[in-house]
């Protein structure tokens, strides 16, 4: 029996994570990011902030539309593994799992998930700045090849009240 489709309602922010099986690593970080400005040209998101560790990535999304979440993922997801099993002449399981997708309310929490997704790889003791972790939207800045990767960045209307 199929598993059912997850709900991912348009117009709310989620928080995206994934796994590499067993925790392995997973990535060519360059080309996942990549993956990432393909995904939006097959399926329109709006990327607020993306981190892409060794063995996981965290993004920050706001689909325009109901069901647009799962179907950007499972674009994204699915043509990573393609790309992995054609680079490295494997087969099997890339993932640890489904993907996991936690709504985040637009207020000063939204900003909060945002940093927290930002600064994975300061936590992770990988970089002693967050900006200088080029894999992450912080840190596109650093990687030249990364600055037409972006899908869009709406923050001109992102509406966030802090009061005054």
């Amino acid at each position: 029996m199929p598993r059912t489709a997850r709900a991912s309602v348009g117009e709310i922010c989620y928080h995206v994570i994934n796994r590499g099986n067993a925790r392995q690593q997973v990535f060519q970080k360059q080309a996942f990011v990549e993956l990432i400005g393909l995904a939006c040209e097959h399926i329109a998101m709006r990327v607020l902030a993306y981190c892409v560790m060794p063995n996981h990535f965290h993004l920050g999304l706001w689909p325009y539309w109901d069901g647009d979440l799962g179907r950007w993922m499972q674009w994204l997801l699915t043509s990573h593994v393609r790309r992995y099993h054609r680079h490295y002449g494997s087969s099997g399981h890339v993932w640890q799992g489904r993907f996991k997708a936690f709504p985040i309310q637009q207020d000063e929490h939204l900003i909060t998930v945002l940093r927290y997704i930002e600064r994975n790889p300061l936590r992770a003791g990988l970089v002693e700045q967050a900006e200088r972790w080029p894999w992450s939207s912080l840190g596109r800045g650093q990687n030249s090849q990364d600055n037409n990767i972006v899908c869009q960045w709406p923050w001109q209307s992102l509406r966030i009240g802090f009061g005054g």
